[in-house]
C-alpha cells in the first residue's frame, strides 16, 4: 500500500443542469457544479452564519447520460470520487487551473414527490428506481461550526 488516500464524499444540491459532452460516438464526460453548504451559530452575536462551497463534478459515459436525465438543478444528490486538477494554458498563454471531483459512484437523495413539488410540471422525469436512499437524513440545524 502507497499509503495515500484521494476519496471525496459529498452530498449537496446541483448548481445548474447537468452538460453533457461527447468527444467519439461511444464515450461522454459530464459537468455540473454541486453545492455544499455549512450552517453553524455565531456565539458571540447568536447569528446562524451559512457559508457556501461550490464543487465541479465531472461524471463519464453511461453514468454521465444517467445523471443528465435523472438531476435536475437543485436536486440533492451524494457523489463520490478524488481530487483531480488539471492545467493548461489560456490563450495568452498563461497556466490554468481548474480542481475537479471526478466523480466514480453516486446516489439520488431528491425523492419523486421533492422532485414535483419544485416543478409545476415535471414532465416524464423519474428518479431512476435503482438508485434508493437508505442513508440517514443529515442534521444540518446544529450549531457546531463543523
Amino acid at each position: 500500500m502507497s499509503g495515500t488516500l484521494n476519496k471525496v464524499m459529498l452530498i449537496g444540491h446541483l448548481g445548474d443542469a447537468v452538460k453533457l459532452h461527447y468527444f467519439d460516438d461511444r464515450n461522454c464526460v459530464g459537468r455540473f457544479p454541486l453545492a455544499t453548504n455549512e450552517t453553524y451559530t455565531n456565539k458571540q452575536t447568536n447569528e446562524r452564519v451559512t457559508t457556501t462551497e461550490w464543487h465541479n463534478i465531472v461524471v463519464r459515459n453511461k453514468a454521465a447520460e444517467i445523471c443528465e436525465k435523472y438531476l435536475q438543478k437543485g436536486d440533492r444528490v451524494y457523489i463520490e470520487g478524488k481530487i483531480k486538477t488539471r492545467k493548461w494554458q489560456d490563450d495568452r498563454g498563461n497556466d490554468r487551473y481548474t480542481t475537479e471531483i471526478h466523480c466514480t459512484d453516486f446516489t439520488f437523495l431528491t425523492t419523486k414527490g421533492e422532485q414535483q413539488q419544485s416543478q409545476p410540471n415535471p414532465g416524464n422525469r423519474s428518479p431512476n428506481p435503482e438508485n434508493k436512499v437508505n442513508e440517514p437524513a443529515v442534521e444540518q440545524d446544529d450549531d457546531l461550526p463543523f
